[in-house]
């Protein structure tokens, strides 16, 4: 696990916390387990791509279907919404109600640095009060809809703005089948007053955030819960935890805080290859992502706004991945991004075959390597 000296705390090395992680996202080992436990054992998946988590979950689950995912979406008990980083994510009811309000002063930053200008002169109270008017008792509308309808009072106003504000400002969800499976096209927004979400946050909220996010990818430092998370005023929330947590430190000397009854695997346990999606949670949960690719390949993975879809092999990223149609074959391309031994591409290859199975079950499927 790492060296320890009189009076000091563990030291974790870099391959101790890639195992953690890998451990707690269930990249290690494929979990028996239902669909909406993991998912909120992993604090969320992303979504901004309806097929996203369900290629997380594969990748996570010993026995997965398309179907078991689309079915807990259809019933409401897994919400999608827009929370981490402001962008899409899938979230069992009673973590969305908690973690939504937690992220409100996050995205009302983003509204304010991204249509500050565009909606000045509108009062943004007023407006939100407005849109839970036009989506009460179950009403649905898309963005540009709501917009269009928010800015006939508001002449002058972009209604993309508008719609984009209230997006920010407002809990909103995004119902089934919208985030299904391979269906995309407009978003509907509905309320999301059903699922009790709260107005406002609470120190407990908070408190409760950070060990959610512990159990889920700790032991991390509090810059690492911040890039995860956005949510200002970490420092005194960890101060305020600390003599509840477990404190180790990295090896360049920075505190690691976890929950206590946390384990450590061992940082000689093998890591088996495994695909990840676009946005995986496992390559944006902390300040420092060196635990899972080195920095030569992070630039590689993570250009401008985009986050590839990458192949771990020995718990690290070490390829990305693609997927297209030649007529009727579904192509699966791998890009390595360092030097693979022959057994590793032959992991890769076989776990390959599996996901074009899981995605397309009727099709010839390929494997093609971009070297």
């Amino acid at each position: 696990m790492g060296a320890r000296g009189p009076g000091r705390a563990t030291v974790l090395s870099p391959r101790a916390l890639n195992r953690a992680v890998l451990a707690r996202q269930l990249l290690l080992e494929r979990a028996n387990l239902p669909v909406v436990p993991t998912v909120e054992r992993v604090l969320g998946l992303n979504a901004q791509d309806p097929n996203l988590p369900y290629l997380a979950l594969w990748s996570r689950l010993e026995r997965f279907s398309i179907g078991d995912l689309t079915t807990v979406i259809q019933d409401g008990a897994l919400v999608r919404s827009t929370m981490m980083r402001a962008t899409q994510h899938l979230m069992p009811v009673p973590d969305f109600r908690f973690v939504r309000p937690v992220l409100a002063p996050l995205l009302r930053r983003v509204q304010r640095n991204a249509f500050g200008r565009r909606t000045a002169g509108v009062d943004l109270d007023e407006l939100v009060a407005e849109a839970r008017v036009l989506l009460a008792d179950g009403q649905m509308l898309t963005r540009p809809e709501l917009g269009r309808l928010l800015a006939r009072r508001r002449p002058g106003i972009d209604p993309a703005a508008l719609g984009w504000t209230v997006q920010y400002l407002l809990p909103l969800l995004h119902p089934a089948p919208s985030g299904t499976w391979n269906v995309r096209g407009p978003t509907p927004f509905a309320s999301a007053e059903w699922t009790g979400v709260r107005r406002e946050a609470t120190a407990e909220d908070v408190r409760e955030l950070v060990r959610r996010y512990l159990a889920a990818f700790g032991p991390a430092t509090v810059a690492d819960a911040w890039a995860w998370s956005g949510v200002s005023g970490l420092p005194e929330v960890f101060a305020r935890l600390r003599p509840e947590l477990r404190v180790y430190t990295d090896e360049s000397g920075r505190e690691l805080f976890d929950l206590p009854d946390r384990p450590m695997p061992a940082a000689d346990l093998p890591a088996p290859v495994r695909f990840l999606p676009e946005f995986d949670a496992t390559l944006l949960a902390h300040a420092d992502r060196t635990r899972v690719m080195t920095d030569q390949i992070r630039r590689q993975v993570c250009v401008g706004a985009g986050v590839a879809a990458t192949v771990l092999v020995d718990g690290t990223v070490a390829a990305t991945w693609t997927t297209h149609r030649k007529k009727d074959t579904a192509v699966l391309t791998v890009r390595p991004l360092r030097p693979l031994s022959t057994t590793d591409n032959e992991r890769i290859e076989v776990e390959a075959v599996q996901l074009l199975a899981f995605t397309n079950p009727d099709a010839t499927t390929m494997v093609e390597w971009n070297r």
